[in-house]
């Protein structure tokens, strides 16, 4: 491929709902397509290989760097890597779709300036700390310790919030998702 092709990134702190608007977008964009990252983490309940993410052990992570397999990668947590393979970028390319990515802070920006004027990167922000960590609470799956360094990345990741092409914040998610969902519409018909 001489050029490549569009891109659509989602990144938001955890918890800010981020799954959800992307969802939504798959459900009302046709030709948009979830881009499966790969990771190192267990799978959780009801995940599958293949469809949720390409799940890897360290080392083979490892290798994948060292064979240079990745678009972006980065070590989210502490041995928690992960990552978008480039083959799976060819293969939605390849069929026709636009990829829509839905990753961490930094691999969003590295995407970005990979495929610079290629690429769409929209920052879902919660509404206050105090709210995230609410959403984080009631989901039920994070021990204190996982709480604690899910809030300390979110301080972090907040401060790149201005490096994205939009900034949602998700104070109402039904008002959050057709926000989303127009400014997707607009990246995508930008040359039409």
């Amino acid at each position: 491929m001489n050029e490549p092709h569009l891109l659509v990134i989602l990144t938001a702190p955890s918890g800010s709902g981020k799954t959800t608007i992307v969802r939504h977008l798959l459900a009302h964009h046709p030709e948009l397509a979830f881009s499966v990252s790969a990771c190192t983490r267990e799978p959780r309940a009801g995940e599958i290989e293949g469809r949720d993410y390409y799940f890897l052990t360290p080392d083979a992570f490892r290798k994948k760097i060292a064979e240079k397999a990745f678009a972006e990668f980065e070590m989210v947590y502490t041995e928690k890597y992960y990552g978008t393979l480039l083959s799976e970028l060819d293969r939605i390319w390849n069929s026709g779709h636009t990829p829509l990515i839905d990753i961490d802070v930094k691999g969003a920006l590295t995407l970005k300036s990979r495929y610079p004027g290629k690429s769409f990167t929209l920052f879902i922000q919660p509404p206050s700390l105090p709210v995230l960590e609410e959403r984080l609470k009631a989901r039920g799956t994070e021990t204190p310790a996982m709480l604690t360094e899910r809030i300390n990345k979110a301080l972090m990741e907040l401060n790149f919030a201005d490096r994205f092409d939009r900034i949602l914040v998700n104070n109402n998610l039904e008002q959050a998702k057709s926000m989303a969902d127009q400014m997707v519409k607009d990246f995508l018909n930008r040359d039409r």
